[in-house]
């Protein structure tokens, strides 16, 4: 089987895996983690929501978290060469995040969304397709002119969580158009793991079939049902090189109940059980393609004691095997 060589690995805890928890989870504590993920080798890391932190208080320290990250001294001889990526679904986040940069600590990069399933898209931003194409291709403007990079997602390419079955050929139109308008990149996401493999390499096929360039394309996938592993090696075997995942295990739909209060969040719950969500564990995925003898440029062990760190810090198991079973020996022991 072909594998490329060399991967690009982005972290997404911080923002996505955080946004799940049921807690807040301190500032102190995501400052901690993004300052040990960046140690560890990590340049791609997405670090918070600029949305109305109403819905979704995880992100109420977003402004102070994106300020101690940009002028951390432990990573300032690194971050110049860390790209930091903020949430922006809608206008005002978007303005938000031009003015941080203005002001010279705001993220390097914005994410904007849309769902290939109209219900699905309306519920996360509250517009319609039509509305958001045309609010992006203004707004990417307004961000680019800012020199702030903007990544385009596309969700719901294998299934929606309310709909049902989508038609995937409608994603590839998708990518072509965010690509047309400016978007510097594009994830392709799997946001409630209706992925299967074998739709995965389809997938990702047609995708470079259409645009072969890997570097316009990141790897997003959630392990609800288990086949998280399992579509991260379908994307390797369709050419892909660049991937994104949460330490734990950890992240989806943002949490409507965040410290003893309920909030309005993204409503209820897509799942029967909310412990069943979460992304593909960042750990597991490093690990797997080191031992594949495919580079990721991350120092496998200090990304090993910051999972366990990320456990302590939520106070519960998180889905990862190789913070316990650590990497597989490469030489006799002589025991």
């Amino acid at each position: 089987m072909n594998y490329p060589k060399k991967v690009t690995i982005g972290d997404i805890t911080v923002r996505d895996g955080f946004q799940h928890e049921e807690i807040f989870v301190p500032t102190d504590a995501k400052v901690w983690v993004a300052e040990q993920l960046i140690l560890s080798g990590l340049k791609n890391i997405e670090l918070t929501n600029f949305g109305n932190p109403k819905g979704m208080p995880q992100f109420k320290d977003s402004d102070e978290l994106m300020k101690r990250v940009k002028s951390s001294k432990k990573i300032a001889d690194l971050i110049d060469d860390v790209t930091i990526t903020a949430v922006t679904i809608r206008e005002k986040a978007i303005e938000r995040a031009i003015e941080a940069k203005k002001e010279g600590w705001g993220p390097d990069r914005i994410l904007l969304m849309v769902s290939t399933s109209e219900s699905h898209h309306r519920k996360n931003s509250g517009l319609s397709l039509d509305e958001y194409w045309k609010m992006s291709e203004e707004y990417i403007k307004k961000a680019n002119d800012a020199g702030i990079k903007v990544n385009g997602t596309v969700s719901t390419i294998w299934g929606c969580p309310i709909e049902g079955p989508t038609e995937m050929s409608k994603a590839v139109e998708f990518t072509k158009r965010w690509l047309d308008i400016g978007a510097s990149d594009v994830e392709h996401a799997d946001h409630d793991g209706s992925a299967s493999p074998d739709r995965v390499f389809k997938y990702y096929s047609m995708i470079l079939d259409a645009i072969p360039d890997t570097s316009k394309h990141i790897v997003h996938f959630h392990t609800t049902r288990g086949w998280g592993m399992a579509n991260i090696l379908a994307a390797l075997q369709a050419g892909m090189t660049h991937f994104e995942a949460s330490m734990g295990g950890i992240g989806g739909q943002p949490a409507n109940f965040v410290s003893g209060v309920p909030v309005a969040g993204t409503g209820a719950y897509y799942y029967a059980d909310p412990n069943l969500a979460g992304l593909v564990s960042t750990e597991d995925m490093v690990v797997m393609m080191d031992e594949m003898g495919i580079e990721t440029g991350i120092n496998i062990e200090r990304l090993l004691k910051t999972g366990n760190m990320i456990e302590k810090i939520l106070g519960r198991r998180l889905r990862s095997e190789t913070i316990k079973s650590g990497r597989i020996p490469k030489t006799l022991t002589g025991r």
